[in-house]
């Protein structure tokens, strides 16, 4: 089960950095790049089955001020690897994403798939640093542009 533990608090960061928070630009012309950098911290998790957890993460920015929530689904396929369903809650809007995980828990492939609001064409990538042993704290980093 280590790995699960490990798998679900990589996941934490899921959408993937301590830092400022920063919140996409008013539509132009040009497509530009946007960054959001925080540290999700979990807050809860549960066994959805042998081969399921849902976690809730709060989103912080460096001066520890709640900017956000994420909830993840991760799904365990192999003893070293899981799939993540993400969606992180920001103002502006849910941005979604999915990722692999390995047995370090570290995100392979993390990409941005869309949201609702500011982020309804969001396309990116996602990455996440693991900031402690209990796998509770992550630096997640989402860079992303409008499709």
């Amino acid at each position: 089960m280590k790995i699960r533990t490990t798998m679900a608090g990589a996941a934490a960061a899921a959408i993937v950095g301590t830092g400022a928070f920063v919140l996409p630009a008013a539509a132009s012309a040009s497509t530009s790049t946007h960054t959001l950098k925080f540290t999700a911290e979990t807050k809860s998790s549960a066994a959805l089955s042998n081969s399921a957890d849902a976690e809730q993460d709060t989103d912080v920015n460096g001066a520890g001020k709640v900017v956000g929530y994420d909830m993840l689904y991760v799904k365990l396929v192999s003893s070293t690897s899981a799939d993540l369903n993400i969606t992180v809650d920001v103002n502006g809007g849910m941005l979604y994403g999915t990722a692999k995980l390995n047995s370090k828990g570290m995100v392979v492939d993390g990409t941005v798939t869309g949201g609702t609001g500011a982020f309804a064409h969001a396309a990116g990538t996602l990455t996440v640093q693991t900031l402690n042993k209990a796998g509770t704290r992550h630096a997640v980093t989402v860079t992303y542009c409008m499709k």
